[in-house]
């Protein structure tokens, strides 16, 4: 079923002649990137934007793997947090996002002469509450994953089979996604949930997130990694250096979250008693 559906995808690049991908270095826009680069060489293009929430360890592994696979990559500066509905934060923050992304997108595409500009979202990612998925049919960016029908497992095991070094990368969402509906997104904040979580990635811990929380006008950091992981947050030394480098960013309180790391983790607030 894996084969077909990535057979499916080659046919598809075919048939789109060029196109222009929104390129983060996950998983999911890796195969795309990787497969238009393979079907259509120098008519396909791989576009990141670099923006303040996004990690520079993010930024450099895109590079990496644009250079494995031989792509042309492009690295274009933005920042959505100029934006009022994204800093806001009132539920539809990736709506800003997205547009932002997709009509630089654009822009760059019709400069290099591409017909399309496609991005990562699978199957997986239709339903539910999707604010960016409204920003990318306003602009009419296409989803190819969707378009052959491939989940998450089927992208991991064709990115395997190709030999792409992020096949097993655990999912990533931007800094922005770090704090609840309703508290603002700003600089500051980004940058010190930036720098602990650099902190836990230099310890060798690659599902995480620190989740930001205003508790009677004092900020909480809320650490979530993986179940497994868990323990290695209280070893002698790493304990010391995140509870060290979460006060200097000025974190009243330091947390682990027992559950372990869970995607929409952010769903219900923490509410001060």
């Amino acid at each position: 079923m894996t084969s077909e559906a990535l057979e499916r995808l080659r046919q598809l690049m075919r048939d789109a002649g060029s196109a222009l991908v929104t390129f983060s270095g996950g998983v999911d826009s890796a195969l795309v990137l990787a497969v238009a680069h393979e079907q259509l060489g120098a008519r396909a293009l791989g576009l990141t934007a670099d923006s303040p929430t996004f990690p520079p360890e993010e930024r450099a592994l895109a590079e990496q793997v644009a250079t494995q696979l031989g792509a042309r990559h492009l690295i274009i500066g933005s920042n959505e947090l100029l934006s009022e509905g994204y800093a806001a934060n009132a539920g539809d923050r990736c709506y800003f996002c997205k547009s932002e992304l997709f009509t630089l997108a654009q822009d760059v595409a019709k400069r290099e002469g591409l017909d399309w500009v496609m991005d990562g979202t699978l199957v997986d990612d239709l339903g539910g509450h999707r604010p960016g998925l409204k920003a990318s049919a306003e602009r009419a960016v296409r989803h190819p994953l969707v378009e052959v029908g491939m989940t998450k497992a089927m992208v991991r095991e064709a990115a395997q089979a190709l030999g792409l070094p992020v096949w097993d990368k655990p999912s990533f969402a931007c800094l922005g996604s770090r704090f609840p509906v309703g508290t603002r997104v700003t600089l500051d904040r980004v940058d010190k949930v930036r720098r602990v979580e650099s902190l836990l990635r230099g310890f060798g811990l690659r599902q995480l997130r620190v989740r930001y929380h205003e508790l009677d006008g004092a900020a909480m950091a809320r650490v979530e990694v993986a179940p497994e992981d868990l323990p290695v947050l209280v070893s002698e030394g790493i304990r010391e250096a995140l509870i060290g480098v979460c006060q200097q960013e000025g974190f009243r309180w330091v947390t682990v979250d027992l559950a372990g790391y869970q995607m929409g983790g952010l769903s219900t607030a923490v509410k001060a008693s």
